[in-house]
C-alpha cells in the first residue's frame, strides 16, 4: 500500500523503516526537514508539505507529539487526500484532544481511525508494536494491511473514535507506574548499601515479576539514557491521565505522585532523554554502571 508518515520523531521514523521492509510504498514528512531526510536512505520518500506527503496515498498514519500539532498537519494535509485514503491517528492526544481532531475530520471530509501504539522504538523498529484501534470497523479493515505489518497484536477497543485513546491513557499509566516503581526500588536498594541488581534477581520469576521492569532498570542501572519514550512525552501524557481522572471522578494521587517525578527529572535536564531518567528524581547517588 501507499502510506504516508507525517511525523518523523523516534516513533515515526521506526515505523517507516518497518513498513518498508514490509514492502509498502513509504512517504515521510516532518516539520523539521533534517529529521526525515535520513529516512531516504531507507527508501522512503521524503515530502516537502504535509499537503505532498499525502498525495495518492491509502494510508496515512499521524505520529506527532500533540493534539495540537495533530490539528495543524490536519488542517494542511486534509484537503490534499485523495479518495479512499484513511487516516489513522497514533498521536496520543487522549480523549478530547480526540474529539477535538475527530470533528475537524468530520469537517474536512477526512475518514477517520485510531491507531494507537503502544511500544517503543524497539517493538516499533521490528514491527512489534501493539495497536490499539477503534472506530469504523470497514476503515480500521481497510488499513489492516499497514497496522498489521507495524505490529505483533492488534486490538480494537470500540467502533467509536477515542476508545483507542481512551485505552492508551489506561496503558500508559501502567507503564509509568512501573517505571517510577522500578526506579524507587533500586535507589531503596542502593542506598542501604545494596547492589541493585539483587532486587531485580529476586522478583525475576515470581508473581511480581514484569518484563518491563527489568528493560527500564537495566537502562538505569548502565546509565544508558538514548530516548526510546522520552521523559517530557511521558509527561505529557500523564498531564492528560489527570485531566481525564479529574473529569471522571477518578482519584489522582498516585498520577498527582508520577507528574512530580517526571517534572523534577524534565527540571534537573533530562526530558529528552529516555523515562528511565527518572531514577534521577529518587536519588543523587549514581546506580554505577555508567561512566
Amino acid at each position: 500500500m501507499n502510506v504516508t508518515i507525517l511525523g518523523t520523531g523516534i516513533m515515526g521514523s521506526a515505523v517507516a523503516g518497518t513498513l518498508v521492509r514490509a514492502g509498502h510504498q513509504v512517504t515521510a514528512w516532518n516539520r523539521t526537514p533534517a529529521k526525515a531526510a535520513p529516512l531516504a536512505d531507507d527508501g522512503v520518500r521524503v515530502a516537502a508539505t504535509a499537503a505532498d506527503a499525502v498525495a495518492g496515498a491509502d494510508v496515512v498514519l499521524s505520529i506527532v507529539f500533540d493534539a495540537d500539532a495533530v490539528l495543524d498537519v490536519l488542517d494542511d494535509a486534509g484537503p490534499a487526500l485523495t479518495d479512499g485514503t484513511v487516516w489513522a491517528q497514533a498521536t496520543t492526544i487522549g480523549v478530547d484532544g480526540t474529539q477535538e481532531v475527530a470533528s475537524r475530520a468530520a469537517e474536512l471530509g477526512v475518514p477517520l481511525v485510531e491507531a494507537q501504539m503502544l511500544g517503543t522504538r524497539g517493538p516499533a523498529a521490528r514491527g512489534e508494536l501493539t495497536i490499539l484501534t477503534a472506530g469504523d470497523p470497514a476503515l480500521v479493515d481497510r488499513a489492516r494491511p499497514v497496522l498489521e505489518a507495524m505490529s505483533a497484536k492488534t486490538l480494537h477497543a470500540g467502533d467509536t473514535v477515542g476508545c483507542a485513546s481512551a485505552l492508551k491513557l489506561a496503558c500508559n499509566a501502567w507503564l509509568a507506574t512501573i517505571t517510577a516503581g522500578a526506579a524507587q526500588s533500586l535507589a531503596l536498594a542502593a542506598a542501604q548499601g545494596l547492589d541493585p541488581q539483587l532486587f531485580l534477581d529476586a522478583i525475576s520469576g515470581t508473581a511480581t515479576d514484569c518484563q518491563y521492569a527489568h528493560l527500564k532498570a537495566d537502562h538505569m542501572l548502565a546509565e544508558d539514557l538514548a530516548p526510546t519514550f522520552t521523559v517530557d512525552a511521558l509527561r505529557k501524557d500523564v498531564g492528560l491521565m489527570i485531566h481525564t481522572a479529574r473529569a471522571t471522578g477518578t482519584t489522582v494521587t498516585l498520577l498527582d505522585a508520577l507528574d512530580r517525578v517526571l517534572g523534577v527529572t524534565s527540571l534537573d535536564g533530562h526530558g529528552k532523554e529516555d523515562v528511565a531518567a527518572v531514577y534521577d528524581a529518587f536519588t543523587t547517588v549514581p546506580l554505577g554502571n555508567g561512566d
